[in-house]
């Protein structure tokens, strides 16, 4: 058998040796054919009971989810949900049957093509990517309608489980619901034609830690059932029938690597301090409460970033101040009086909580989001602030302000804030009269005004993943500029050390919490700007802390004061890199 390489996007890291498992497309299986007049109304029912049965199906994934389960999972399983009952998937293919006279699958396909015709009509790559969310839908309905659902049952699962741990998946695409399956099997990877660093199955796939590259265009067609093949998360790199030499060679590579993973552990409860005694602090983002055990496994000291919007999504009701209330105090009662940062709502175009008040808009990354959506519905941000400032009174809570541009924002968000404390005042409510106000560092504009915003706040927080975007004008998730998507760009170099130089200036505390804070390749650099506090996901902790325990800081200083005066990218990549060959 002939050995050959395919490349793609390697999203999570690690290497998985195992025989490829293909998932069957039903979308490349469906046919048309017509109907006699009195088989229509059976067609149709049988077209609603596969939705029925599908609906079934995902609410008993969702409810057989593990309390300690990422979070996105049971987003993305509401989100499909969501969809499923949307008029658009659930009747329009009846009136298809009925006009057309053809087969359900048939129908649900040609309503599929319509809809994601739409989706490609928006703007904005992230939106755009949310295509893939009606596909999947629409996917499991028509394997149902052809007869080979793939819902196992507990007893299948746990039969399986022995034979597939060396499996790695092969599919066109992976939905949430599918992926939640799949890591019951325990399969060793996942690799797709389709998706972005963004896409489900990357994120679940970092959530997991199971190696994953999407992105490879024609791996399903290229790769057969049953064979032999290497996944290189680290390198993006798929190696379909590898010969002996380097079998062997891989097979060493992941032996090291799992090994390391190993080693890490035994730094869990080492301070994270450099060579020449500086202190670095290491906290966590998180979703949702669940979350603070993955914290604490970490070793983290904190969590520098709550994104709450979770609360928000794929539900028709705004969660109430009482229920965001529990959810916040049970993370600051659980943190046990580490600092625990809670951005405000970042909801709003892109992030919508009730997909049938969709507001449509040409760039929803520019439009009204976080703070601004915030501003813009007073009683909705008020309800939160309460919530969050009665939590206050039980940790360390401090609140973090999404996407300001402007101070005039950012005076207004604390006039509310002191209205939210007059309130709660007047009740004889305690909370923390003192709690710390932040704001996030994710705009350009407000880079260059950090000195202004530092006067004004006790904190800062630079969200790498939205300025890099801001300023190069580039969605990572859009594979024709993905290869512009670079953290190290001069332009966003600059930015980040102005804002650190704001904060030393003014005395405040400066943080990153975008993905550049989790990869190792840049810790050295970010410490050496100047940094003193990263947040991430809780499975970056440990090796980012190896990376600062090996950092000489007085030396990387000098290093980086080289690296912030070139102005070509090409110059700047193998100055970093030097940072780690000594």
């Amino acid at each position: 058998m002939t050995s050959f390489s395919i490349h793609g996007v390697g999203v999570s890291s690690g290497i998985a040796i195992g025989h490829a498992h293909l998932v069957s497309n039903a979308l490349l299986e469906v046919v048309h054919y017509q109907l006699p007049k009195h088989l229509v109304e059976d067609e149709i029912q049988r077209f609603s009971d596969a939705i029925a049965t599908v609906k079934h199906d995902l609410e008993q994934i969702n409810q057989d989810l593990r309390k300690n389960a990422p979070a996105e999972l049971s987003a993305f399983i509401g989100t499909h949900l969501m969809m499923l009952a949307d008029k658009s998937l659930s009747e329009t293919p009846k009136a298809i049957i009925r006009k057309e006279q053809c087969n359900a699958e048939w129908a649900i396909k040609l309503q599929m093509d319509e809809i994601v015709e739409q989706f490609e009509q928006i703007e904005d790559d992230y939106l755009r990517e949310r295509k893939q969310d009606v596909i999947q839908v629409v996917e499991r309905v028509i394997k149902v309608l052809l007869g080979h659902s793939q819902q196992l049952s507990t007893e299948q699962l746990a039969s399986a489980i022995h034979q597939e741990r060396k499996q790695i998946l092969v599919a066109h695409d992976i939905s949430p619901a599918d992926a939640i399956q799949f890591k019951q099997h325990e399969f060793a990877a996942f690799i797709t034609d389709v998706g972005g660093v963004t896409s489900h199955t990357a994120i679940l796939a970092r959530s997991l830690n199971i190696p994953s590259i999407v992105a490879l265009q024609k791996a399903r067609d290229l790769i057969n059932d049953g064979e032999l093949i290497i996944v290189d998360g680290l390198q993006g790199m798929v190696i379909v029938n590898p010969d002996k030499s380097i079998l062997t060679e891989y097979k060493l590579r992941q032996e090291q690597w799992e090994l390391e993973q190993q080693k890490l552990q035994r730094i869990k409860t080492t301070k994270a301090v450099s060579l020449d005694g500086i202190a670095i602090e290491l906290l966590a983002n998180i979703e949702v409460p669940e979350d603070v055990a993955a914290v604490k496994a970490s070793g983290a000291t904190g969590i520098g970033l709550y994104r709450t919007e979770f609360l928000f999504m794929n539900r028709r009701e705004m969660p109430d101040e009482s229920e965001q209330y529990v959810a916040y105090k049970t993370v600051a009662e659980a943190m046990n009086g580490a600092p625990v940062v809670i951005r405000t709502l970042d909801l709003g175009a892109d992030k919508q909580m009730n997909p049938d008040t969709v507001v449509e808009c040409a760039n929803p990354a520019l439009g009204l989001r976080a703070i601004r959506y915030c501003l813009a519905e007073p009683q909705i941000f008020h309800t939160q602030l309460r919530a969050l400032l009665r939590a206050s009174h039980f940790g360390n809570i401090k609140i973090l302000i999404p996407m300001l541009s402007t101070l005039a924002e950012l005076r207004q968000t604390k006039l509310l804030l002191e209205r939210a404390k007059a309130s709660l005042r007047k009740e004889n409510i305690p909370f923390n009269e003192h709690i710390a106000l932040g704001g996030m560092i994710e705009i350009p504009a407000a880079a260059i005004n950090a000195e202004a915003f530092a006067k004004e706040l006790d904190f800062l927080s630079i969200g790498t993943n939205d300025l890099i975007q801001y300023t190069l004008a580039i969605d990572r998730t859009d594979d024709a500029v993905a290869h512009l998507y670079n953290p190290l760009h001069p332009s966003v170099l600059k930015l980040i050390a102005m804002t650190i130089k704001a904060g030393e200036k003014l005395g405040k505390s400066v943080s990153v919490c975008g993905e550049m804070a989790g990869e190792t390749k840049l810790t050295k650099l970010l410490i050496g700007m100047g940094l003193r506090q990263l947040s991430m996901h809780p499975s970056h902790i440990l090796s980012v802390k190896q990376q600062v325990l090996h950092s000489q800081l007085s030396e990387l200083n000098k290093d980086v004061r080289k690296v912030l005066a070139l102005t070509d990218i090409e110059k700047i990549e193998p100055l970093v890199a030097k940072f780690y060959q000594t």
